[in-house]
């Protein structure tokens, strides 16, 4: 019996395996609208990625949340991680709508 996992990427956000089979993506840690492209980028749970964007501006990935760190220091990305951390790695749900608070004009 071969060990699967061996091969299998680590989503560095949750800390879960990501099977081939499951919805994944790649992050930009600096937004490409922002200069990130061509940049770094890190392979991620959707569901993951999803909450990233969902939760924190482009202005503010590019300026405070660009990289792995202090993206698991965001305060909702925190209790995200926690809860999201208990599932199995084949876990997605679509999130409904936009957790980003409005900027009022």
């Amino acid at each position: 019996m071969t060990d699967n996992n061996a091969s299998t990427p680590i989503c560095p956000l949750c800390g879960r395996l990501i099977p081939a089979d499951v919805p994944q993506s790649r992050h930009h840690l600096v937004p490409k609208l922002r200069g990130g492209k061509g940049g770094e980028t890190v392979l991620l749970h959707q569901i993951c990625h999803s909450e990233i964007h969902g939760a924190i501006s482009e202005t503010d990935l590019a300026r405070t949340y660009n990289t792995i760190d202090a993206l698991r220091s965001h305060p909702h990305l925190a209790k995200f991680i926690t809860w999201v951390s208990k599932r199995p790695p084949e876990f997605h749900s679509k999130l409904p709508g936009t957790r980003r608070p409005k900027r009022r004009r």
